[in-house]
């Protein structure tokens, strides 16, 4: 077994295995509830957005022809010939030298392609209107079709739906919308030391943290955790609860007992589940380097180091795009994602790992500088300080103070 385990796999060939995974069952569910949510289907315009040429500011409905040339010292003269009521369509047309007093939002008349600003714009009376400015055909409107147009894809199967989105489908008259649904993701906390949250730990023990950081993170992107409670450093137990777990959840995460030991029995357990199949055991990245992968049944296991800051970076960097997947949002390079920074000191680094280094994010000059968190991998602080990680490539031995890096967001 000890052989095994420091055969290990490379980091970009266990994120490509996330190409395995499919997305998880789909459901109808209220635009009002969809905040969060990922689209199942691509969604089409059925008309064009906006359907008519609306005004982008308040002021004066024209012809741009009839303000060419104007100027505060030979401003232009412009016969009004009515308001534009909010919400209704304009029974009369602006010809040349005419204008429309319009707010912001309003329907153009016939005859008119461009709006003068209100600031660029007196009323001389009730009839007249000098422009001080000159207006480009199309300045300050948009025209019909502008935003999306008819038969046009506005959002694509597996967007996931913020303000702007739910905005975008309210704004197409949906009252529903079709959804992935939520992945269910298993979590297991295994080992004699580990205790539940409300009990007081005696000597040697820890309280129960990973069930709770990595239910938060499992939400965060998409999922729903389904915690398994504690399994203690027994065979049978743990074959019992990872049963249990794959005939209810979609993925399942054990956190401990995935290192080399004679009392960790995740591997073993994850090799005689039905249908099994261990594909991973130990990924060149620190902290992080005893993960193990296997499909039990056509569903992702994953062992995490117990250590909760292992276990934390190592669903951000590894986990994170097997739920996403698994959650039928669009994949996104994770190297994307990141925030180019320049560290604070100079970072060694062991040739033949990727390093990942928890970082407090600070600006100074309009430069955003990533300081590293400094602390043993085992203490929860140095995350709860963090902003994010950085990554130091295996085959370099380290970082100068000052070098341009790319930091990404910790979950």
């Amino acid at each position: 077994m000890t052989q095994a385990f420091f055969k290990v796999t490379d980091l970009d060939k266990v994120l490509a295995r996330a190409a395995e995974v499919n997305p998880v069952g789909t459901e109808k569910i209220a635009l009002s509830d969809a905040a969060g949510r990922v689209l199942s289907v691509d969604v089409i315009s059925d008309t064009d957005l906006p359907d008519f040429y609306r005004a982008t500011m308040d002021g004066y409905a024209v012809r741009a022809a009839s303000t060419f040339g104007a100027s505060e010292a030979n401003p232009a003269y412009l016969t009004v010939k009515g308001v534009v009521e909010m919400g209704k369509t304009p029974l009369f047309a602006v010809g040349s030298g005419e204008a429309a007093r319009i707010s912001t939002g309003g329907m153009l008349p016939p005859g008119a392609d461009s709006v003068v600003m209100v600031e660029h714009a007196e009323a001389v009376d009730d009839t007249t209107v000098e422009a001080y400015r000159s207006v480009a055909p199309g300045q300050h409107t948009i025209e019909p079709g502008e935003d999306f147009k008819r038969s046009e894809i506005v959002l694509e199967r597996g967007s996931v739906l913020g303000p702007s989105e739910t905005g975008l489908l309210a704004a197409f008259g949906l009252t529903s919308t079709n959804v992935y649904k939520k992945p269910v993701v298993a979590v297991i906390s295994t080992g004699d030391e580990i205790v539940a949250v409300n009990e007081s730990p005696g000597p040697g023990q820890i309280r129960d943290v990973n069930t709770y950081t990595l239910s938060a993170m499992i939400e965060k992107n998409g999922g729903r955790s389904l915690p398994m409670g504690i399994v203690r450093d027994d065979y049978d137990a743990l074959f019992s609860t990872c049963s249990k777990a794959l005939s209810q959840a979609d993925m399942v995460l054990l956190s401990g007992g995935s290192s080399v030991g004679t009392r960790d029995f995740t591997i073993q357990v994850m090799k005689n589940l039905p249908d099994a199949k261990v594909l991973v055991h130990g990924i060149p990245i620190s902290p992080g380097k005893p993960t193990i992968l296997a499909r039990a049944g056509g569903k992702m296991m994953w062992g995490l180091p117990g250590h909760v800051v292992s276990a934390m970076v190592v669903f951000t960097r590894v986990v994170k795009p097997f739920v996403q997947q698994l959650s039928g949002r669009k994949t996104v390079a994770i190297d994307r994602l990141g925030l180019p920074a320049r560290i604070t000191r100079n970072l060694s680094s062991a040739q033949g790992r990727i390093d990942y280094v928890r970082v407090r994010l600070k600006e100074s000059d309009g430069i955003l500088w990533a300081a590293p968190v400094l602390g043993k991998s085992a203490l929860l602080n140095t995350m709860v300080k963090a902003d994010g990680l950085i990554e130091i490539g295996m085959n370099s031995e380290g970082l100068d103070k000052g070098a341009q890096i790319s930091v990404l967001p910790l979950d």
